[in-house]
């Protein structure tokens, strides 16, 4: 899947868990950039990533 449509899915499935934690795993090398930017521009928190594993943990926002 494409960052575009990888960050219209976070998104959506962010938008319906206020407050719960996504574990998100992406291959894509553009991935390290793009869903912390994401993050910020959302104001979701990015939890934690681990390289070795290409997973992004991220706490969806209460106030959507």
């Amino acid at each position: 899947m494409g960052c575009g449509e990888l960050v219209l899915k976070l998104r959506k499935h962010l938008k319906s868990m206020p407050g719960g934690l996504m574990r998100v795993v992406a291959h894509d090398p553009g991935a390290i950039h793009d869903i912390p930017a994401f993050c910020r521009m959302t104001r979701n928190s990015l939890e934690h990533y681990d390289a070795a594993t290409h997973t992004f943990w991220i706490r969806s926002r209460l106030d959507w």
